[in-house]
C-alpha cells in the first residue's frame, strides 16, 4: 500500500469530527493517517482523545496574541508534524488569508448546513426557521472567506416536525461522522 497522506486536525472543543477522523483512519484501507491534533483551547477534550490515543496533540491558547502571529504558530506546528493536508473540525477562529494561502487546496472544513445556505453560526435554527425540508452538511475546501470555497460533498438530514436546533444538530452530527472521513480520503488519493 502507498505511504500515507498526514493529515493535522484543528479543534476547539470535544473534537467528535476529529474522533471520526481518526477512528476512520485505522482501516487498512484508509489512505491517510493523523499526524497532529492541533488546538486554539488547552482545555480542549478533543486533545485528551488525542493523546490517549497515541496521536501527538498541540495546544496553543490565542489570548494575547495577534491573530497572524497565532495562526503562524499553528502553521509551524503543523508543518513541523510532516501534515500534508489540514482538517478543520470545529475549529473556531476565522483564519488569516496568510495561513488559507500556504495551504490551498490542502485544507477542509465541515460545516453543519447545506452550503451555500446558512454560512456562520445557528444554522440548525436557521435552517427551522426558514422551513427548510432538510438541514445537513457540507465538506468544503478552505478559502479566505468564511465557509466557502469549492464543495467537496454533502449529506443533506431530513428535518422532522417537532425538530429542535439541538435534535437537529445531533443527527446532523451523525452525518458529519460518515461524509467527512470520505471526502477527506478522497482528497488525499487525487494525484
Amino acid at each position: 500500500m502507498p505511504e500515507r497522506a498526514k493529515v493535522a486536525v484543528l479543534i476547539s472543543g470535544s473534537g467528535t469530527n476529529m474522533a471520526a477522523l481518526l477512528y476512520a483512519s485505522r482501516a487498512a484501507d484508509c489512505p491517510y493517517e493523523i499526524a497532529l491534533v492541533a488546538s486554539n483551547n488547552p482545555e480542549a477534550g478533543g486533545l485528551r482523545l488525542a493523546e490517549a490515543e497515541g496521536v501527538p496533540a498541540f495546544a496553543l491558547p490565542h489570548k494575547g496574541m495577534a491573530r497572524l502571529d497565532h495562526d503562524m504558530a499553528m502553521d509551524a506546528a503543523i508543518r513541523a508534524s510532516g501534515a500534508q493536508f489540514v482538517a478543520l473540525a470545529g475549529y473556531m477562529r476565522i483564519l488569516t488569508p496568510e495561513f488559507v494561502g500556504g495551504w490551498q487546496g490542502r485544507m477542509v472544513n465541515i460545516h453543519p448546513s447545506l452550503l451555500p445556505k446558512y454560512k456562520g453560526l445557528h444554522t440548525h435554527d436557521r435552517a427551522i426557521e426558514a422551513g427548510d425540508s432538510h438541514g445537513g452538511c457540507t465538506v468544503h475546501l478552505v478559502t479566505a472567506e468564511l465557509d466557502d470555497g469549492p464543495i467537496l460533498g454533502q449529506t443533506p438530514v431530513a428535518i422532522v416536525s417537532g425538530d429542535t436546533a439541538d435534535s437537529l444538530a445531533a443527527r446532523v452530527l451523525i452525518a458529519e461522522h460518515q461524509l467527512y472521513s470520505r471526502c477527506l480520503a478522497r482528497l488525499v488519493s487525487q494525484p
